[in-house]
């Protein structure tokens, strides 16, 4: 790589304080696990086990959840192999530590220091790479390609304002993207934009959270829900950030003029901000209910009830009809969230305007009549309001939404295929 990295290399050196610095107050406002903190520095929080190793990369929940696919699919095809998964955020870390194999491990992805990436690539020395984000970190992408690890970009994305940035700097990325042997689009679009920062090898495969196996839940949780709410309208605002809330709150003051009986769930994105969410129902006059005060169930006259605990979207989404789905209204601009998961579990499914991280998805629902997709809180009151009061409707978008996901089922075995040369690599060194 040229001139510019070793600009960046220079000047991330020199900045290894501003790092630390950074780090602690990533802890303190609950970032980052102060437990693991070495992880971010390279410094590994187990040994290398034996044998072939795989490394997958996701950045975050989104991704993370993405990586449990390709994960599943891995662990079929190579028993016994090793999997290190690593991510950046305490959400994300929390999600793997409910959900991956016996043959997986989380750890933490190292800052993009020189030092720090090559203390992590020396210690665990991976066989192939498979990196699931299009955040593309040079050092670390770097040292990969210096050590000659196999590395595919798995369910790559690359947005408008990501794809402007990286223009201006097209020959450096074009040496980036040059770690990987294969690229993995999403969507035609987003093949268009590496190969115009110069990849080569790019494939559209489609996006990989199609083949997602269904949220997990308790059969007992459901089942006390179902009793507990049995004769009330339910339905969710799932995923919901700040700005939602409230939003939630007005739909319901309005809602339940002609919907008598109504319940509102909110399943907050970060249930950390369960203090925040409890003002604002207050705010709204709302009676409502924090789960997470020992899993407490919704009272006859309870408004709004929040589901601040983690891993429970599967329960709730099976408990409702209906699933709006969150940052599409937020307060930070939007982006959306993965429509798939409710469409799963038999929802219909609705979202906002801003949806525009998880576009290609919501145009291939649309296209199939699956999701109904609302500009302003008006038409979001009108579309809640039919689907809870008009039966038909409401089971038509509920089929449609969940045939969909069916009929894309197949992405994750299509994948697979895609990165057969690097899987039959390891199939050869694994029986070695």
């Amino acid at each position: 790589m040229g001139g510019l990295l070793t600009v960046y290399q220079q000047a991330i050196r020199a900045g290894k304080p501003f790092l630390n610095h950074l780090l602690r107050l990533r802890v303190k406002k609950g970032k980052e696990d102060p437990e693991r903190l070495n992880e971010r520095r390279g410094i590994a929080g187990r040994p290398r086990p034996a044998g072939k190793l795989v490394w997958i990369h996701a950045a975050s929940v989104g991704e993370a959840q993405s990586a449990l696919i390709l994960i599943e699919s891995l662990a079929k095809r190579l028993p016994g192999i090793n999997i290190l998964v690593t991510s950046g955020t305490v959400t994300s870390a929390q999600l793997m530590a409910r959900r991956l194999p016996p043959c997986a491990f989380h750890q933490f992805i190292p800052l993009d220091h020189p030092d720090w990436v090559d203390r992590f690539l020396t210690h665990w020395q991976p066989d192939t790479v498979f990196w699931m984000e299009s955040e593309l970190w040079p050092n670390l992408l770097n040292a990969i390609r210096t050590r000659n690890i196999p590395a595919a970009l798995v369910n790559a994305r690359l947005s408008e304002r990501s794809y402007g940035n990286w223009q201006r700097a097209r020959g450096f990325v074009r040496d980036i993207l040059g770690c990987f042997s294969l690229i993995l689009a999403q969507t035609e679009k987003d093949a268009k934009h590496f190969r115009d920062l110069g990849a080569e090898n790019v494939i559209v495969s489609d996006n990989i959270k199609y083949s997602a196996a269904p949220l997990p839940f308790e059969q007992i949780a459901l089942s006390t829900l179902s009793l507990t709410v049995a004769g009330r309208p339910v339905w969710v605002y799932a995923s919901t950030h700040a700005g939602e809330e409230a939003l939630a709150c007005r739909l319901h003051t309005k809602l339940r003029t002609d919907i008598p009986g109504l319940l509102t769930i909110i399943v907050p994105r970060h249930p950390g901000r369960r203090e925040e969410i409890a003002g604002v129902c207050y705010d709204e006059g709302m009676k409502f209910r924090l789960r997470s005060v020992n899993f407490a169930l919704p009272a006859p006259d309870d408004d709004i009830y929040v589901a601040d605990t983690l891993g429970e979207l599967g329960l709730f989404y099976s408990l409702a009809p209906v699933a709006m789905i969150g940052r599409s209204f937020s307060d930070d601009g939007g982006g959306g969230h993965n429509p798939i998961e409710a469409a799963q579990l038999g929802c219909a499914v609705v979202t906002g305007p801003n949806n525009q991280f998880q576009r290609q998805i919501y145009d291939d629902m649309q296209a199939e009549g699956a999701v109904v997709e609302t500009q302003n809180e008006e038409e979001l009151y009108a579309v809640i309001r039919e689907l809870l009061s008009e039966p038909h409707a409401l089971k038509n978008l509920q089929r449609k939404s969940e045939s969909f996901s069916a009929k894309k089922a197949h992405v994750a075995e299509d994948v697979m295929q895609m990165l057969d040369p690097f899987i039959r690599t390891l199939e050869n060194r694994h029986a070695a």
